[in-house]
Formats: structure tokens, sequence, C-alpha cells
């Protein structure tokens, strides 16, 4: 596990389509001055926004600041994925996989787009499981070997296939995937429920566990939700109505209030404190800047119990 110490993620998703360019760069230069790390991006964003009817958009913003700002590689981590770029435009079926030649492919085009010669972390964004996986395991490790990418991790899958996926690559002699990126938040849906948004996955305490005992990083995705915490124009999905809910939101609101905080931050230091590292994407630079200061946010044991117990 390289991140002893869970920080805030810069997620990137809609840049250079919802948010435009020059916002885009107002955003990272915030979230690089108040000490931020980690840009997440994907060679998919958007294409379900973008007139072109495909990805690419986010890292051509990134690769674009980077130029423009010399030295800001050096300050910044980057973490892009393969797996779900539409290769018909406005066609998702056409789905890039997880192939040896699709996952090369995607990378190489995404090089090319963020104008780097490699990423910091590369993600396999869903499973494919049409393709072999000792294919899949072998496409990435040979992309560590040649350092493309200094290392690999899974999003939205299963526990057990990260695991296998991981024997595999201790079997022949590669770099494993040591990161986890899945959806988690401090509310949680109805048990059972399904998803609205095709292609999440939540975070499980299985994948906790397997984290836990191999070292991995985690990462979480929709960490707040789009809002919901504090736009009353934004409520949360349905699956989320329940007395649980209610519970939390009011214990979360007392405990923003005794350690005056938002109620996004106070979220964001409870995933801190479970050792998760929360992607947030934001519209706004004050957005960004609210979201790095949740790090003088200091959650006690006492916090976590009233949590854990309006659950």
């Amino acid at each position: 596990m390289e991140n002893t110490d869970p920080q805030v993620v810069l997620g990137t998703m809609d840049f250079g389509t919802r948010v435009d360019p020059e916002q885009s760069f107002a955003i990272l230069d915030a979230f690089v001055a108040g000490g931020g790390g980690w840009l997440d991006t994907a060679n998919c964003y958007t294409f379900w926004t973008d007139p072109s009817g495909v990805g690419g958009a986010s890292e051509r913003v990134i690769g674009a600041w980077l130029r423009a700002r010399p030295g800001a590689r050096e300050r910044v981590r980057i973490a892009t994925k393969v797996r779900h770029n539409p290769r018909v435009p406005h066609a998702p079926e056409s789905a890039e996989g997880l192939s040896a030649p699709a996952v090369h492919a995607g990378v190489a085009e995404s090089l090319e787009r963020l104008g780097v010669d490699h990423v910091d972390l590369l993600w396999a964004h869903a499973e494919d499981r049409s393709v072999p996986l000792e294919e899949t395991v072998g496409a990435f490790g040979e992309l560590v070997a040649k350092g493309v990418a200094r290392r690999v991790g899974a999003a939205n899958h299963a526990a057990w296939r990260v695991e296998r996926a991981r024997s595999l690559a201790r079997d022949r002699g590669m770099e494993p995937w040591t990161s986890l990126q899945l959806r988690h938040s401090l509310v949680q849906p109805r048990p059972l429920t399904t998803l609205a948004e095709g292609g999440h996955r939540l975070l499980t305490a299985e994948d906790m566990d397997l984290a836990r005992s191999e070292g991995l990083d985690v990462w979480s995705y929709s960490s707040l939700m789009w809002g919901s915490y504090v736009r009353a124009d934004k409520p949360l999905p349905p699956i989320y109505d329940h007395p649980g809910t209610t519970r939390v939101l009011a214990v979360l609101d007392g405990i923003a209030g005794e350690l005056a905080a938002t109620p996004n931050q106070v979220v964001l230091a409870w995933l801190t404190r479970q050792g998760i590292d929360p992607i947030v994407g934001v519209s706004r630079v004050e957005q960004i800047e609210e979201a790095l200061a949740a790090r003088r946010v200091r959650l006690t044991d006492e916090h976590l119990a009233r949590f854990a117990e309006a659950r």
C-alpha cells in the first residue's frame, strides 16, 4: 500500500464537457495550490455528454493544463482507466474490453491525450469476463514492466476476481493490482437493491477485508453523493430512502455543527478515517477548496461510534 495517509483525490470526469477548460484549469490550479496530489480520470470521460459520442475530453484538458503549467507534472500524480470508451461514437455497446490489444491501445491513446510518457496508476475500469483474466493480467503487467504505468488497480471488480488476478500476476512474476476503486459514502442504500447507475459497484466488507489483509489502497467514488448531503435540489436516490439514512443524516448534521465543519467535510473525514481515499468531483474552485479543508476535520472514536449506531 503506497498511500499510508488517505487523501482527497480530484475527480476530473466532467472536465472538457460539463466543466469548460477555463474553469477546469482554475480548479486544477486551486487543487495543487491547496496541496492536492492525485488526479483521477478515464479514457471514456465523458462520452455520454460529449457531442462526439466518445471519451477523451477530460484527458485532453489535463494534458493542456500540464503543458500550460511548467513543473505541474512533478506536482501531481495521474490515474486513468481503460475499459469503457466506445469504439463507435454514441454506441456504448461498442466499448473497448480488457483484451491485451485493447488495453495497450487504450493506454497509448491516453498517454497521447495527456501528453505524458507514463501514468502513476492505471485502472481496469470494469470487469470484462469475455476475456481470460490471464490475458488482462498479462497486459497490465507488461505496461508496468515497460514503465508506462507505475502501478495498476481494479475499479468495479468483485473481490474474488481481484485476488485471483493478483495470484496470477504473482505466479507470472508480474506487478499485481494494488488498488481498489468502488462506490462508497456515508449513507448506504437499502440491502439487495439495484443501483440505477450501470457499472457502479458498491464497496463491501469483503472488499475492505481484502484491502486490509493484502495492504491494498481503496479509493471511493460518488463520495459526496452528487451534492445530496448539502443541496435540497439534489435528493438522494430512492434506494437510500430508509430509516437508517434519516438517522445517519441527523448525526451528520449534529457532528458538523459541533466541529464547525460542513456536512461534506465530515463525510470526507469519515471516509479517510476508514483508510479510504475519496474521489471528489467538482465544478467550482470553492468546492475543491472546501474538500481539501476536510483534512483539518478530526473525527474521534466517539463520532465514529455515533455514525455506526445510527445505521
